[in-house]
């Protein structure tokens, strides 16, 4: 018989968990520490995100559930009041620039009134291509993949994979041209 599988393996895993388990708030917590750390100085990128590439730069104030799960390319820029939450991986490849204000939400609640009212949630992966623009108050929606050189108008909502080269724009994200 396997043994029961921790909240934080089901997170990781993408599968329904209870971000109030013990082990996740310490995670948090530490979490919050290194922001504080970091949001008051800017050379501690390293001690917490998953991998961070040559030139990368992220402005203060920054937000993020976990830190580890933050995987950011080089070159990459995300401008003041980036939130990440990162309960499953985020993934940003080289040269990408953010805008301020930008949302990234890999975290996600079930669609079933009784599984919420148990406090689960889960997550599903973001990832983001080389060479992508996401415009100011942007906000990424769970399980979102952008392709390669991607252009993200500025306030849009992306509900769906946006493909390499696209250029979208608009509540929801709709392609402009290709």
């Amino acid at each position: 018989m396997t043994a029961p599988r921790s909240e934080k393996q089901k997170m990781l895993a993408g599968e329904l968990y209870i971000a109030s388990d013990p082990e996740l708030q310490r995670d948090m917590a530490q979490c919050a520490a290194w922001l504080g750390r970091y949001n008051n100085h800017d050379g501690v990128l390293h001690d917490r995100l998953g991998a961070v590439g040559q030139n990368t730069t992220i402005r203060a104030p920054f937000h993020c559930d976990y830190g580890y799960n933050i995987f950011l390319g080089d070159n990459v820029f995300l401008n003041f009041g980036c939130i990440i939450l990162d309960v499953v991986p985020v993934r940003i490849g080289h040269g990408t620039q953010i805008g301020p204000g930008v949302q990234i939400l890999a975290a996600d609640h079930p669609r079933d009134p009784d599984q919420r009212r148990k406090m689960l949630e889960y997550g599903r992966p973001i990832t983001i291509g080389k060479n992508v623009w996401i415009g100011g108050g942007a906000i990424i929606l769970p399980g979102i993949t952008i392709g390669n050189d991607a252009i993200i108008g500025a306030g849009s909502v992306v509900t769906r994979d946006v493909a390499a080269g696209a250029t979208v724009a608009g509540n929801p994200a709709r392609p402009l041209r290709s």
